[in-house]
């Protein structure tokens, strides 16, 4: 049992609470950090374009208790996915963060900076100096701006990309420990920082199995998921990184096979879009954005899951989407488009992979598990159960976290 007066805070614009419907990462690690006699305090944005349901913080600094966590709701403006306010909303919160009151927020004994955006490194940084701090932790969850660059098209010399490098390097330099999702991170940060990756620990996304107590789908969405039929299913976000193009496109060479059916769940910026391309596709459904506590009864209505990324080199640094994990604890055999990238479901073996950026590749795939006996299916699906259980299991990540801590 560690002291009790060592408090935490975690610096996360997008950290939010499972009454949030998003961003619980630091929510379902802190259980444990509580457990080891940590105080926790949860520093993140009122606004959140991915929350279901948003905070109430009318003050610039609005303080609530979840679950004996301590959440400090900084106030930022509302903004639209991919405006320009969205950006203000980065840098407002950063700045902001300069001057959260420890009176009533705890004074820190650890920093963990969680990323994107990583802005508020730099206050960090000042408040660790200024709290005589043990130590600033700066967590990668997504590489900025590398990811600007490969998933956005945009130049290397935009002023942005130039501005969010700066305080990439100095998160880098000045963090005592870089935590990453990533497996294959401490390349790029050594690109970046030469010297820097022996700060490296690799901590990656998981599932709380002790605080997973599944809710039954909505009846109106569980009866437009067909009982008759195989289920190619995809849970998640719609954005360009998710690849979902590929998946319709491979809709429509499979149409003709009435057996076979696909059904998308979530919400994202490219959802219209994608829904207009489905108009004429009678076997793909998209059904609204549902609780995080819903998502494994979903699941269980698919008979296999697909996960889909980019043709991209900034994939070579490794993926730990949390569906991954969801697809895995539910049991389902994964189809899986990308590069080989030595993601969860190459480690486990719990699916098939194809090339990323192929409609043809992915119908193939899809036929492939179609046509294989169910109990091969299920043999990959225990696959990633095991896996899942053993090395993304929550109370485990936490419990490296807290080695990090104490080291």
């Amino acid at each position: 049992m560690v002291n009790s007066r060592k408090t935490i805070w975690v610096i996360n614009q997008f950290a939010g609470t499972p009454y949030s419907g998003w961003g619980e990462r630091h929510f379902f690690l802190s259980r444990y950090w509580l457990e080891a006699g940590y105080k926790v305090t949860i520093i993140s944005g009122s606004y959140n374009h991915m929350f279901r349901n948003l905070p109430n913080a009318p003050k610039h600094f609005n303080f609530e208790l979840h679950e004996n966590r301590l959440f400090c709701w900084v106030k930022t403006p509302r903004y639209k996915s991919e405006s320009v306010m969205r950006f203000w909303s980065f840098l407002l919160f950063a700045i902001k963060v300069f001057f959260v009151p420890a009176k009533k927020a705890g004074k820190p004994d650890i920093i963990i900076v969680s990323s994107m955006p990583i802005f508020p490194i730099l206050p960090a940084f000042w408040l660790k100096k200024r709290y005589k701090a043990k130590k600033l932790l700066f967590e990668i969850r997504d590489i900025w701006p590398l990811s600007l660059i490969e998933l956005g098209n945009v130049s290397p010399k935009h002023p942005a990309v130039k501005f969010i490098a700066w305080f990439e390097r100095f998160g880098y330099k000045k963090s005592d420990q870089i935590i990453s999702l990533l497996p294959n991170a401490y390349k790029h940060f050594e690109k970046i920082v030469p010297g820097c990756s022996h700060k490296f620990v690799y901590i990656p996304n998981g599932v709380d199995q002790e605080s997973l107590n599944p809710e039954p789908l909505p009846e109106e969405v569980k009866l437009k998921i067909p009982e008759q039929k195989f289920v190619v299913g995809y849970t998640g976000t719609i954005g360009l990184a998710n690849a979902l193009e590929y998946l319709i496109d491979a809709a429509k060479i499979l149409e003709k096979n009435e057996k076979i059916f696909f059904v998308v769940i979530g919400d994202g910026y490219l959802k219209k879009e994608l829904e207009r391309k489905i108009r004429k596709i009678p076997n793909v459904i998209f059904l609204p954005k549902i609780k995080k506590s819903q998502v494994l009864s979903a699941i269980t209505l698919f008979d296999i899951c697909f996960i889909g990324w980019n043709n991209c080199n900034l994939y070579q640094y490794g993926v730990s989407a949390n569906k991954y994990f969801d697809y895995m604890l539910a049991g389902k055999p994964i189809l899986d488009s990308n590069n080989h990238i030595g993601d969860p479901v190459e480690l486990s073996g719990c699916g098939i992979i194809v090339k990323p950026e192929s409609a043809e590749a992915i119908a193939e795939g899809v036929l492939q598990f179609f046509k294989m006996p169910s109990e091969n299916r299920e043999a990959m699906g225990k696959k990633g159960r095991d896996y899942v259980k053993k090395y993304h299991n929550i109370k485990y990540l936490s419990e490296k976290y807290i080695n990090v801590f104490e080291s």
